[in-house]
């Protein structure tokens, strides 16, 4: 998916872009000369995981971008205002939001502890919310506006409850944003939308918890950037609105043939895992979502 300038200087709000799929959005969007804010917790190093906000800040700077970082959790009202008006303040306004920040825990009800609970709920479905709603003064002024959540198609299926209801519940809470602002913005000219993988994504979250060897079935975290630039990209009068959008079937329409580059191992592109909350089937799915 080759960049084609359409973000030189459009200011992305993206939260959890210290690293991961977050980070690759954000350099993807600096290549074409974006302003990137990076609003994540990360300010000193993880023992376990690399990159923080500064980190990430001058990569993006690298890559031909502006860039600010800023001491974003998503759970805090006040440092969500704080980030939100220093964007403001050094861009003169926002265009996108990438509600990328989420927590997770694939435990039983029995398993899940109120404490994990709440950390899932108060980041991915309030912190969603709260991001968007604070963003959306700028939104509205902008010619670009644009809300990507990193969030599934909504489903009522009980096979995707029944193992970790706890996080179907927050993770659905993304979309159920997507489906609901979707609706009350259609008519100025915001377009709000969901991307979620086709396959697992490798990251470094993700090695930390499966281990070295789940990067055999699982793709780069390019693959959504890429996706995600094939939807940002486009002027909101010409981008679906309330659609829940899958990387391969996106980038497939944008013209792209080879996933084979998007394998974390190339020999193996054939034998790669399904992500969590898709079948077999893969069709983005509108406001009107699988019931």
């Amino acid at each position: 998916m080759q960049n084609i300038g359409s973000l030189r200087g459009k200011t992305l709000f993206i939260t959890g872009a210290s690293r991961g799929i977050g980070k690759a959005i954000a350099l993807k969007a600096a290549r074409d000369g974006a302003n990137v804010v990076v609003a994540a917790k990360t300010s000193d190093p993880h023992p376990k995981l690399p990159g923080t906000i500064y980190t990430a800040a001058e990569e993006i700077e690298r890559a031909g971008g502006k860039a600010l970082a800023c001491i974003v959790d998503v759970r805090d009202e006040k440092q969500v205002r704080e980030a939100v008006k220093a964007a403001v303040d050094k861009f003169g306004g926002i265009d996108i939001v990438i509600n990328n920040a989420s927590a997770i825990s694939l435990t039983s009800t029995m398993e899940t502890d109120m404490k994990r609970y709440d950390l899932m709920h108060n980041i991915n479905t309030r912190g969603t919310f709260l991001v968007s709603k604070e963003c959306l003064p700028y939104l509205l002024k902008s010619k670009h506006a644009h809300i990507l959540n990193i969030s599934p198609p909504l489903s009522m299926k009980p096979i995707w409850f029944g193992g970790h209801v706890a996080y179907t519940m927050a993770k659905y809470g993304m979309s159920m944003c997507v489906l609901g602002m979707a609706e009350e913005f259609k008519d100025r000219h915001i377009a709000v939308n969901a991307l979620w993988p086709h396959t697992t994504i490798h990251t470094a979250a993700i090695e930390m918890l499966n281990g070295p060897e789940s990067g055999k079935y699982a793709r780069k975290v390019d693959i959504m950037a890429d996706a995600a630039y094939a939807i940002i990209s486009q002027a909101p009068s010409k981008s679906p609105t309330g659609h829940f959008l899958i990387d391969e079937k996106v980038l497939r329409k944008a013209g792209v043939t080879d996933f084979k580059q998007y394998a974390v191992d190339p020999s193996n592109a054939d034998n790669l895992h399904l992500d969590f909350f898709l079948e077999d089937e893969f069709d983005d799915v509108s406001t009107k979502s699988k019931m």
